[in-house]
């Protein structure tokens, strides 16, 4: 069964069927209302049933493959958590996927880890002191940036760099370079955080709470 909430929907899955039974089921209905749920971003919450992360994976690529939904992320039962995803959600939505670019990470950076890529790139998970993303474009992480990032490459400075919970370790957009001086970071998400956005302004980078006037200005 599916169900809608404010910029997602969840799945209800029966817990005594075969899980391959499950994903015909959801090949199913997400064909049947492809023209119903149109190309709109959404996170997706499953319950009934556990699901280990290659069934989520599974989960994701059938909704892809007979919809023209955009899953950006798999929310749960954290109202405060969530609540943070999806305001991200909603700010980042249109000026990143409507220009149909980039790519999507899922899982947290651990144990110097390091993602590079020449399009712009949000991470569904945290990265920890130690991690890198680099990324020629955009960098978003619906998460803790706890690690470095390096966006815009080749000098482009009208880059940004978006998190859930912006303490990098160093961060650099463009030629400007910012690098974090004061103490250790938590590595959990606090509990009420303001989704912040790094860009270049007056030749070096700040950090403001994102929003949809800001983020439309780039």
């Amino acid at each position: 069964m599916i169900k809608s909430f404010p910029n997602g929907i969840t799945l209800f899955l029966n817990g005594d069927i075969p899980f391959e039974e499950i994903l015909e089921e959801i090949a199913f209905k997400f064909s049947e209302g492809k023209a119903f749920f149109g190309k709109a971003s959404m996170a997706l919450a499953i319950e009934g049933r556990a699901v280990e992360d290659a069934e989520e994976l599974q989960i994701l690529e059938t909704i892809h493959r007979n919809s023209n939904l955009n899953i950006v992320c798999i929310v749960g039962h954290d109202e405060s958590t969530d609540k943070h995803f999806i305001k991200a959600l909603q700010q980042v939505d249109k000026h990143f996927t409507d220009k149909g670019e980039g790519q999507f990470y899922k899982g947290s950076l651990k144990n110097n880890q390091v993602i590079e890529t020449e399009s712009s790139i949000v991470i569904l998970g945290d990265v920890y002191p130690g991690c890198a993303v680099i990324s020629a474009k955009n960098i978003i992480v619906l998460g803790g940036l706890y690690g470095e990032a390096y966006a815009g490459g080749n000098g482009q400075e009208d880059a940004y760099v978006v998190a859930l919970e912006m303490e990098p370790e160093r961060l650099k957009i463009g030629d400007f370079k910012y690098k974090h001086s004061g103490k250790a970071s938590k590595w959990s998400i606090k509990p009420k955080v303001q989704p912040k956005i790094g860009y270049v302004k007056n030749e070096r980078i700040v950090f403001e709470g994102l929003t949809k006037e800001l983020l439309s200005s780039f």
